[in-house]
């Protein structure tokens, strides 16, 4: 019996998707743990690519069973759109993906309620993307929303649709656009029939597959640092993206879970608004977003670049418990001449190793980084960790030794077979870089 977790040890997009993807081999059971249809997680395989919003990623794999846990929030459009792409592209789904019946469902009025909120000042907004996730988990927590199993039940799934309309109008102004309510009541009908056939309990599913010995994966979306409690609020998601959100999202005790997996880039990207201490500027910027395809799989939207941030990265290290550290996409950073590594933060004159909790101090915080030099050759082909050029060895011994969490693999493609395992730790002469500087 194993239970992994996977979570994103920065601001999301860190290529879970490729490493549950990965991982999923070895698993019986994938499932889903928080989020909503706001994830993508992309997968390349055999040169297809695959974009997954809301059904895990080990779908990808014929014999492993995937759950969408309690919670996920469900967008019925989304998941039905999604099944169909995968259907198109030969991926079996049928009899292999379930629903949470305690998993919350979005309706339209949320993702009217979500247009309000983003519609403010600029310097005020989230920066979500708009499908509708914010409103469902606020429903959720006040007490007034509609669950898959509400949604099965005809009586109470009308009675919730029609007061969320009430409160809806109450707070929209006159004539704001909005899905007439008889639409919303026949959407719905259309949903359960949907899900009325994947509907478990998921929290039983799971537990059943650990009791029987199954090798079980956890997969989680967005990124620590966007965490409802751990991240760089308020500038975060609805939803608990940490390794405890794995225990609530599915239901099993924190005593199941076995290994914490964090995944990470080997430079830092965010998107939307909020603090993003390592945050590049200008060409060089330009030049990482356009060599990593640094632009959201769900939104299109182009994501801030910067270097690796060690002192986040420890925050993620610490609030998840994490076991080892994938990092992704090494192969971006091939060309450059010189790579810097955020390692402290100066605010206010002070140096600092942990992450505040102050919004205003994060906001003021200027990087304190270590520069590398580029190791200027392809690693893409490289499989074993010899095969890596010996700068790109140094730097990642550095990552690892400065977050203080073993590196096991590390990508280098985003192709299903690009990577490099790594089963030891080896050591190779102290680093040849040069000394704490200001970015």
């Amino acid at each position: 019996m194993s239970c992994r977790v996977v979570v994103g040890a920065q601001w999301g997009d860190e290529g879970k998707g490729k490493i549950v993807d990965l991982l999923s081999e070895e698993a019986d059971v994938v499932a889903r743990y928080q989020g909503g249809p706001n994830a993508g997680h992309t997968v390349v395989v055999g040169g297809q690519i695959f974009v997954l919003h809301l059904i895990p990623s080990g779908i990808l794999r014929p014999n492993t069973v995937c759950y969408i846990g309690n919670g996920v929030v469900v967008d019925c459009d989304a998941l039905r759109n999604e099944r169909e792409a995968l259907l198109k592209q030969r991926i079996q789904v049928d009899g292999r993906l379930f629903v949470s019946a305690s998993a919350h469902v979005i309706l339209p009025d949320h993702r009217a309620l979500e247009r309000l909120t983003e519609a403010g000042p600029e310097h005020a907004r989230i920066g979500t993307t708009g499908r509708g996730i914010g409103p469902a988990y606020t429903d959720k927590a006040g007490r007034v929303g509609l669950r898959v199993a509400d949604l099965l039940d005809p009586e109470i799934r009308t009675e919730r649709v029609m007061r969320l309309r009430e409160r809806t109008l109450k707070l929209l102004s006159p004539g704001a656009p909005l899905e007439p309510l008889e639409s919303v009541l026949a959407r719905c009908e259309r949903d359960a029939e949907l899900l009325r056939p994947m509907s478990v309990n998921v929290s039983h599913a799971v537990d059943s597959a650990l009791r029987a010995g199954k090798r079980v994966l956890l997969e989680g979306a967005q990124g620590t640092h966007l965490d409802l409690d751990h991240g760089t609020y308020p500038y975060v998601t609805s939803s608990s993206a940490t390794a405890g959100g794995a225990c609530t999202g599915v239901g099993i005790g924190p005593t199941r879970i076995t290994e914490v997996i964090g995944v990470a880039k080997a430079y830092a990207t965010r998107v939307g608004n909020g603090p993003f201490p390592s945050e590049l500027k200008g060409e060089l910027a330009e030049r990482i977003r356009e060599e990593g395809n640094e632009y959201g799989a769900t939104t299109g939207r182009p994501r801030r670049c910067g270097w690796f941030d060690v002192v986040a990265i420890r925050h993620a290290a610490r609030v998840n418990g994490l076991t080892q550290l994938v990092i992704t996409k090494l192969d971006v950073l091939d060309a450059l001449p010189e790579i810097q590594v955020v390692m402290e933060y100066e605010i206010g004159g002070r140096r600092v190793t942990e992450m505040p909790e102050s919004l205003a101090e994060l906001q003021a915080a200027r990087p304190v980084a270590e520069t590398f030099p580029g190791w200027r050759a392809p690693t893409t082909e490289a499989r074993q960790w010899d095969d890596l050029p010996r700068e790109a060895r140094r730097y990642l011994d550095r990552l690892e030794e400065a977050a203080g969490v073993p590196i096991r693999l590390v990508s280098v493609g985003s192709g299903r077979d690009e990577n490099v395992r790594r089963h030891v730790s080896p050591r190779e002469t102290p680093l040849d870089i040069h000394p704490l500087r200001l970015l």
